[in-house]
């Protein structure tokens, strides 16, 4: 793990390696989904939410690879993807879920919550020993 953001403290690299690997847990998830049922996997959910959760397949990836490879987009994309999956688990598991107290759903969204926060408050300690550019 000290490959990673060598000069940055280590709490925020243990969450960034975390979040790298919650989000290539999403891409897997997601692709099975996809693999499963086609393009209409989440056929329950309005078609805003279940699209957004298919472009998961795309995006889960990207953040993931960039995130390790310490690029500044990966920081980015990571945060945006991390609340973004939290805001529409949350929508999916407590608005549309007519299901009581605490679920296996409801638990995921919670750690997808945290991640995001947690990676969001790292960033800063990570932004300066991430790299610029895309390509080197």
């Amino acid at each position: 793990m000290d490959v990673w953001w060598p000069e940055a403290p280590r709490p925020a690299r243990i969450i960034a390696v975390t979040s790298a690997v919650a989000i290539g847990y999403g891409t897997v998830v997601h692709l099975v989904h996809v693999a499963a049922a086609g393009l209409d996997p989440y056929p329950s959910l309005p078609d805003w939410l279940a699209a957004y959760f298919v472009s998961l397949t795309v995006l889960d990836p990207a953040a993931a690879a960039l995130l390790l490879s310490r690029r500044r987009w990966g920081l980015v994309l990571s945060c945006a993807v991390l609340l973004s999956d939290a805001a529409a688990n949350g929508y999916a598991h407590y608005v549309l879920d007519d299901a009581d107290g605490i679920t296996l759903d409801r638990i995921g969204q919670a750690v997808i919550t945290v991640l995001a926060v947690a990676l969001t408050a790292a960033t800063p300690r990570l932004w300066s020993s991430s790299r610029l550019a895309v390509h080197r």
